[in-house]
């Protein structure tokens, strides 16, 4: 969060020149390579998957959808904007039950700084935000900024939170077997 503040605080410094600043905030890729999928996949061969705590969840995405939602943002963006998509949450238990079914887990602890859950909105947060159906927009708090800029959305509830936990949207064993064989990371 402190890399998106800094990156839009760039939108004070642009001038007269029509440069705009905003970002994009979303949960984990699947595939890519900072994901856990890869180190699941290599575990399974092992027979052992090592879990940080079983209550655990996160987002994903896939690369395709998070890549267009960069794109579509581009031509929404008024500058000073994070935009967070609405995406669905999945259990780390049922990621590694679904990438290696019957292998032992081994629950290794929560490092420093992680979270049981991901909150891509904080409470803070959602007091300046709207509600875009399927996606929302987290409008900036400084003085370049015009409320007047964002037209539409929802305003959403005291105290929401969009966090992985929480989420209405999950991802199935099914749906990410399927997406993980499309994108080739699964043998056939």
């Amino acid at each position: 969060m402190t890399a998106e503040k800094l990156f839009i605080q760039g939108n004070s410094y642009s001038g007269k020149v029509n440069t705009k600043f905003s970002c994009v905030r979303y949960g984990n890729v699947i595939g890519s390579r900072g994901s856990v999928i890869p180190l699941f996949l290599e575990q399974k061969s092992t027979g052992v998957i090592t879990i940080t705590d079983e209550k655990m969840t996160r987002f994903w995405i896939t690369l395709e959808r998070g890549v267009n939602f960069v794109i579509d943002c581009i031509g929404r963006m008024q500058g000073g904007e994070i935009f967070v998509p609405k995406i669905p949450s999945m259990h780390i238990s049922d990621l590694a039950d679904a990438i290696a079914p019957g292998a032992k887990r081994k629950i290794i602890g929560i490092r420093p700084g992680e979270k049981i859950h991901e909150v891509l909105l904080t409470e803070n947060e959602a007091s300046h935000s709207r509600d875009f159906g399927d996606y929302i927009i987290i409008e900036p708090e400084h003085p370049f900024w015009s409320s007047a800029q964002l037209k539409g959305g929802k305003s959403l509830p005291n105290g929401f939170r969009y966090e992985s936990g929480e989420n209405t949207d999950w991802l199935t064993k099914e749906k990410l077997m399927a997406i993980l064989k499309e994108l080739e990371c699964l043998e056939n």
